[in-house]
């Protein structure tokens, strides 16, 4: 067993479209950037275990089962085993719990947790059908009972084509409109706090700001959500590279990140009308019990901002404010970069953009620079504890799976 467990390098393409890239392109642009940060002696030999996160590339390409393999060993890793994941939208975050694990347990000294997905296919309708398998299939009746106990039977059929998932995100903001008394102006201060917090990340998929007036402008989606308040498809890769205090000694990393906690959960039956209970909530205070702290000692966070109000939402369920207060928190700049508690520093998946299966990692990627003091303009002054929120799928009134990472700077 090793009681502790390092990031000692991360790697992340821009996310954003890449037309000359597939996805093993992007996974090992991903994996060359984080053995370039692990340290001036780590090399692709050091490897004990790899896991390659990808939550699109069988069903947009056919490449199922040995994705993970054949990237691989383009770059020269053979011999070592190679597990592949999906975990729908939390599928990198899974990887990731999955690479610490191996090495808490004592069966590695350096693990890889890489995640790539190419959605940018030259198919937009075959991408977009890839989030109807997001949710039980076999009940699609049961998903439209739960979206009308949640926000009302609404009817919006002008608005176009678009993500189920939209659908979904708009009537749980509309739940907590009703419960709480939000409003769209606070949803859409989220989303302009998140386009202005790109504007500087030169990884980020969109990197233009926007006013709260210009999101509430915009086409609509689903009431309460217009287009800037969702993430957008996107390509990407990001890679993280774990280690033992042996595996450290080895690679010789200048920089380490220690991984405090990380909790990978899934929800249960219950009232779905209420928040109270919700699948984050019991994921996170798992999450703070293994480390050892609590939610006033976060000083950043990347959360799972699909949609605006999924900020909202996981801003409260992870402790970081009261309920019913997610929207105030950001209208009062609380979660802005030199406020209370700033959120998604990234620009977040509104902004730096979601590829599925490398969404999770570039969290950690994010957070990883924040805690050593290399974002630039975005840097959070003092990071030194950092927390991750991943989450995905859709099933019985919440997300299907929700991840919780902590990390500390040292």
């Amino acid at each position: 067993m090793n009681s502790r467990v390092w990031i000692a390098g991360v790697g992340m393409t821009p996310f954003g479209i890449h037309p000359n890239r597939s996805n093993h392109d992007l996974a090992r642009l991903a994996i060359s950037d984080a053995i370039r940060d692990a340290g001036v002696s780590a090399n692709i030999g050091m490897i004990d275990v790899a896991f390659y996160a990808s939550a699109a590339h069988g069903f947009l390409e056919g490449q199922a089962t040995i994705s993970g393999q054949i990237a691989l060993r383009g770059m020269g890793i053979g011999t070592i085993p190679v597990h592949n994941v999906e975990n729908a939208c939390a599928t990198g975050a899974s990887a990731f719990n999955l690479a610490v694990t191996h090495v808490r347990a004592g069966e590695a000294d350096v693990a890889l947790a890489v995640g790539a997905e190419k959605m940018h296919i030259g198919d937009p309708q075959k991408t977009m059908s890839l989030f109807d398998a997001g949710f039980d299939v076999t009940d699609r009746a049961s998903l439209e009972r739960t979206m009308v106990e949640l926000g009302g039977d609404l009817d919006e059929p002008d608005l176009g084509h678009r993500s189920i998932f939209m659908d979904i995100y708009a009537a749980m903001a509309r739940n907590h409109m009703r419960i709480y008394g939000s409003t769209p102006e606070q949803i859409a201060a989220v989303s302009a706090k998140n386009h202005a917090h790109a504007v500087d990340n030169t990884r980020a998929h969109y990197r233009r700001a926007l006013s709260v007036e210009d999101v509430l402008a915009a086409r609509r989606l689903s009431h309460p959500l217009t287009v800037p308040m969702c993430a957008p498809v996107t390509d990407g890769g990001a890679a993280v590279i774990v280690c033992s205090d042996a595996g450290l000694a080895r690679l010789h990393t200048e920089y380490p990140i220690e991984v405090l906690a990380t909790v990978v959960g899934t929800g249960t039956d219950r009232d779905t009308t209420t928040f109270d209970g919700h699948l984050a909530q019991h994921v996170a205070t798992r999450a703070y019990d293994k480390a050892g702290i609590g939610p006033d000692q976060v000083d950043v966070a990347e959360v799972h901002d699909a949609t605006a109000f999924a900020e909202v939402l996981q801003s409260e369920m992870l402790g970081l404010v009261p309920p019913g207060e997610g929207g105030a928190a950001a209208e009062r700049g609380d979660t802005s970069i030199g406020g209370r508690i700033p959120i998604n520093p990234s620009g977040g998946l509104e902004s730096k953009g979601h590829p599925l299966g490398a969404t999770g990692l570039g969290q950690v990627f994010e957070l990883t620079d924040q805690l050593r003091g290399r974002a630039g303009r975005r840097q959070v002054d003092g990071a030194r504890i950092a927390l991750a929120e991943n989450g995905g799928g859709f099933h019985r009134g919440e997300e299907a799976v929700t991840s919780v990472i902590i990390l500390k700077g040292t």
